[in-house]
């Protein structure tokens, strides 16, 4: 198995936000916690279940508007995993920004892809190797979850391409907001709901997809930042 492959296969690990509900009087939503490395299970009625589902990532990881300088063309998305940002490129100088969380140590990687499906609220089936190895680890994993709230893929799932090939990693939707800017996944670009919901309806079946690597791997000329652009009141309060 090549390096790429292994990469690829611990990709659809994406899943890895494992998010199991319960019905059990109050809605219970078990979590892992990449912080301890442990499952925590908390009731939306709960302050800590609240806290969990309120919590938002830093104010730069906001979607925002930024000036640009690539030669890529209007369209593509480039994903800076150093930086933990993903642009759309709008043309005329000017990009959208949206902060994303990337692959954790070991699960990092660059390369040019397409997208060459798209999904509303995805299901998720993890392959029988990942229900095995999460099992021996005390972690048990559904055989299929399907869409919706709780499916760690989130509202909308981007499935990269390469070679016209399913490469197995995705831009894809999270329910867990705050791990937005950090390297948590197994490989997967994720990003917040609202956000992937933005981005999706922007982004055709096979628009270009560059990722930059952990490292910068893979950055030489492709883009360079040049700042965010100012937004009136009503934009700043509401969004655009």
């Amino acid at each position: 198995m090549t390096k790429w492959t292994q990469w690829a296969a611990a990709g659809l690990g994406a899943a890895l936000a494992l998010v199991l509900t319960v019905e059990a009087g109050a809605q219970e939503t078990r979590r892992y916690d990449y912080a301890t490395n442990s499952w925590v299970t908390a009731s939306a009625a709960t302050p800590q279940g609240r806290r969990l589902s309120q919590r938002r990532p830093a104010a730069k990881f906001m979607r925002t508007q930024v000036r640009i300088d690539t030669k890529e063309k209007p369209g593509t998305v480039i994903v800076d995993s150093s930086k933990k940002y993903l642009y759309f490129v709008e043309g005329n100088g000017m990009a959208t920004r949206y902060g994303v969380g990337v692959g954790k140590e070991g699960f990092g990687w660059s390369g040019r892809m397409s997208v060459g499906r798209k999904a509303e609220w995805p299901g998720w089936t993890p392959p029988a190797a990942m229900i095995a190895r999460e099992r021996k680890k005390g972690r048990i994993l559904p055989a299929y979850m399907k869409g919706g709230p709780a499916n760690p893929l989130g509202a909308r799932a981007l499935y990269l391409y390469r070679g016209g090939r399913d490469s197995l990693f995705r831009i894809h939707g999270t329910n867990q907001p705050w791990t937005i800017g950090q390297n948590m996944s197994s490989g997967c670009i994720r990003m917040m709901n609202e956000d992937v919901e933005h981005l999706y309806s922007r982004v055709p079946r096979g628009s270009k997809v560059v990722v930059i690597g952990p490292n910068g791997e893979g950055s030489k000329g492709v883009y360079a930042e040049r700042g965010q652009v100012k937004t009136d009141l009503i934009s700043a309060l509401f969004g655009g």
